[in-house]
């Protein structure tokens, strides 16, 4: 396969990086537009909060339906579509009279092409990448980093020079730019010669089975009811979510509040990003080593827990200083949980059963997404205090962290007790904490129809 891990591939790697950097990295500015959209409207912070809420949730959660565009599509097209969806969503945003209009615009519009063309632009990374996969995704990851360090700064420049609107307006056409990348992502040849086949329009047989079946592959309910590990790591990562997301989206406005200049509170958000571009590559390495192998789900936990326990330095001081201290420690606990959700989720369930599996994980943690910030907006509508906002968070990730550590322990445990109570099998199972494993099913094709990696 001449054209596979060489050649054009690489350029396809540079657009998945841009990609990344474009969608993944946007929600990160949406901090900066918080006060002047608050003042704009007259809106409370619950009610400023669900603009960028709707739009990192339905990023996350408009995985499966990717997945079935690309599947019937294609991933160049999806990668296309997404572009100018974010495109439209935010040119249509820079018009908008209301915060209404504002969530279906920027939120619901722009969040949606973002997810298509990031997570369309993964699966092409796939087709393209054999032999050194996991490099390209860790070298595309980066582009995460980028985007989280180079958006608030841009951000903060425009919105001092134009205002939002004409900002909103400029970034529509810089999201353009996503459908450039996905022109770059030509559909892959395989070794038979033919391009990758699309399903045909009326092949199902049924309108019932069909559902059933999507349902089946895409939102994976039989292995969280019967796998107690997968159902644990749901359970924690999806309320880890509710808190994880609240400092993103409160800390500029928190450092606005207590003195610090504008263009100086902006630039903590690019601390953070600029921190994990380093960090995160690193972080995937040290768990990628053998001693580590089945025991990344308690360097997840410590990294939530480190997660949670750094919100405390915002309690004591909101002085630029002390909140930079701040930035850099959050930013390693981010690398962790960014470099280690995935890879612990795939230590957790069977491969052949990951992709729906993974449906099903993105969905859940979209809902707490969703409504973690209104609803701690409310909390500091109420108090008219922006301490609660990390309150919570600690709360959330702590106890998360505390909840993933202890029952991945009472359940590693309880295997330990069956295993020395058994005769020792020829084949052991090699899924650590897979508590009844299900008989594998064969794979239908060859490589998944998408990848969903979300953008913590």
């Amino acid at each position: 396969l001449p054209q596979w891990d060489r050649g054009w591939a690489w350029m396809v790697l540079l657009a998945a990086v841009l990609l990344q950097g474009l969608t993944l990295g946007f929600p990160s500015c949406i901090g900066v537009f918080f006060t002047d959209l608050q003042h704009e409207f007259q809106a409370s912070n619950s009610e400023t909060s669900w603009f960028p809420s709707i739009m990192v949730a339905v990023l996350h959660g408009g995985g499966p339906l990717c997945s079935i565009l690309v599947k019937r599509f294609g991933y160049r097209f999806a990668v296309m579509l997404g572009g100018l969806l974010s495109s439209v969503g935010m040119v249509s945003s820079s018009f908008c009279k209301s915060l209404g209009q504002l969530y279906l615009t920027a939120g619901l519009i722009t969040g949606l092409g973002s997810c298509f063309s990031f997570q369309a632009g993964l699966t092409a990374l796939g087709h393209y990448f054999v032999r050194w996969q996991t490099l390209a995704n860790a070298m595309a990851s980066t582009g995460v980093s980028l985007g989280f360090t180079l958006w608030p700064l841009l951000s903060q420049y425009m919105l001092d020079e134009m205002g939002w609107r004409n900002t909103f307006l400029i970034f529509g056409g810089i999201l353009l730019n996503c459908c450039v990348c996905g022109a770059i992502m030509r559909p892959v040849q395989l070794a038979s010669g033919s391009l990758v086949q699309l399903p045909r329009p009326g092949e199902d047989s049924g309108r019932g089975t069909a559902c059933f079946q999507v349902l089946q592959k895409y939102l994976a309910f039989d292995i969280f009811c019967q796998n107690k590990g997968y159902q644990i790591y749901t359970i924690g990562v999806t309320w880890m979510m509710m808190g994880f997301v609240l400092p993103h989206v409160y800390l500029v406005p928190y450092a606005i509040q207590n003195g610090v200049e504008e263009r100086k509170a902006a630039l903590l958000i690019s601390i953070i990003g600029f921190i994990n571009i380093f960090i995160r590559p690193l972080t995937g390495l040290l768990s990628g080593h053998r001693i580590f192998t089945g025991r990344r789900i308690y360097l997840f936990s410590l990294a939530v827990l480190l997660c949670g326990l750094s919100n405390f330095i915002c309690i004591i001081s909101a002085e630029f200083n002390v909140l930079i201290v701040y930035c850099v420690i959050l930013s390693i606990a981010m690398s962790g949980i960014g470099a280690l959700t995935f890879q612990v989720l795939m230590d957790v369930v069977e491969m052949d059963r990951f992709s729906s599996a993974l449906g099903l994980f993105t969905i859940l943690e979209s809902i707490t997404l969703l409504i973690g910030p209104p609803l701690t907006g409310l909390l500091v509508d109420i108090t008219n205090d922006f301490h609660y906002v990390f309150y919570t968070s600690s709360f959330l990730l702590i106890s998360a962290a505390l909840f993933m550590g202890l029952s991945f322990c009472a359940l590693e445990k309880k295997r330990n007790l069956k295993e020395a109570s058994k005769v020792p099998l020829d084949n052991p199972s090699r899924y650590q904490y897979n508590d009844t494993p299900t008989e594998p099913q064969p794979e239908s094709q060859s490589t998944p129809a998408v990848v969903y990696v979300t953008s913590i």
